[in-house]
């Protein structure tokens, strides 16, 4: 029998990169796909047509318990960490369909944004940090971070279902994300595109405050194998691997570190030099000016998240090789141009 995947985000960016890279490695697996309206699950079984769409949002409680329960692996992006009631009901799904024996297992997304709390609490922004998380040999920092920390309260919610024997949970916690999404639909992230489009649309790149903050960086097409391999070790029956699920389980994503300030220079550079502003120039902005600008997009930009990703190298083998944030830059750019040129 064919193992069974619940996914949630198919028609956005990092779960439509993930089923891309899951079923090109499992096309014979049964996936069921939570889709909101009939057009993006037109789309979404042209890419894929044994795909099964079941159509609600992340609203449904009962549905979502529902497929949770009969899938052996739910894999969850669709603003995962952030929506309470999805991830409660998950929780419960999975617990209720499974047992110790035969346990469901739960590949969450969380986000590295979890990391910003100490810069918030301080009132500080575009200064930077030398404190660097570890989820390998400090990853109880990870799993027990303050309450009030952006996504926490998801977290916990992961984190508490893991505790039951009957359910295996890994939460992936990736950084800023880039590259070309493969989904059917999204494919275009946030963080460094909307520091792109403001470069072109103010003529010069932001920076905020000081620009010395400092974030990680993933493809999401690396963040898509680690996807993949986890989807491996659970079909592979690795359910007693302490190192991977529950308390343990919890996966930084990344590949490299870059400084706001520095990219926002580099992202002018890049414009300037493709003809799309005048000069490579910057201005400053203080939090206020950045939240209005773009919300907490730009809020981002002066906030230090750092990380190594350590436990998915030694654990599971994962071996980013897309090209860096650097490669990506001129294309990004010219995305960006072209996007705001259809406008």
């Amino acid at each position: 029998m064919a193992l069974k995947v619940f996914i949630t985000g198919t028609t956005g960016y990092i779960g439509g990169d993930a089923l891309y890279a899951l079923h090109k490695a499992h096309p014979d697996w049964a996936y069921t796909a939570l889709v909101r309206t009939k057009d993006k699950g037109s789309k979404l079984q042209q890419a894929y047509s044994n795909v099964n769409v079941v159509y609600g949002d992340l609203d449904d409680y009962d549905l979502i318990k529902q497929e949770a329960a009969k899938a052996d692996i739910v894999i969850h992006t669709a603003d995962s960490s952030d929506h309470e009631g999805a991830a409660k009901a998950i929780a419960e799904g999975l617990a209720s369909g499974h047992s110790k024996d035969h346990p469901g297992y739960w590949l969450h997304v969380s986000g590295t944004g979890i990391l910003c709390f100490a810069d918030a609490d301080a009132d500080r922004y575009g200064e930077a940090s030398d404190k660097v998380y570890d989820d390998l040999d400090k990853v109880e920092e990870l799993t027990g971070l303050p309450d009030h920390a952006f996504h926490r309260n998801i977290d916990k919610i992961v984190l508490e279902a893991g505790t039951n024997a009957a359910v295996k949970t890994a939460i992936l916690c990736p950084p800023t994300i880039y590259g070309p999404g493969r989904g059917p639909i999204s494919g275009r992230s946030r963080q460094v595109y909307e520091l792109a489009k403001i470069t072109l649309q103010q003529k010069k790149a932001p920076i905020i405050g000081a620009g010395k903050t400092y974030w990680n960086n993933v493809h999401v097409h690396d963040l898509s194998d680690l996807f993949v391999l986890l989807a491996d070790a659970a079909a592979a029956g690795r359910k007693d691997d302490k190192e991977l699920w529950g308390e343990k389980g919890y996966f930084l994503v990344e590949n490299g570190e870059h400084v706001w300030g520095e990219l926002s220079k580099q992202i002018a550079a890049e414009a300037a030099k493709a003809g799309y502003i005048p000069a490579p120039e910057t201005f400053s902005l203080n939090k206020d000016e950045a939240f209005k600008l773009a919300d907490f997009q730009a809020l981002s930009w002066a906030l230090n998240s750092r990380g190594k990703a350590r436990r998915a190298r030694k654990f599971l083998g994962w071996s980013p090789k897309a090209p860096s944030l650097e490669q990506e830059l001129p294309n990004i750019v010219k995305l960006e141009y072209e996007q705001l040129q259809k406008a």
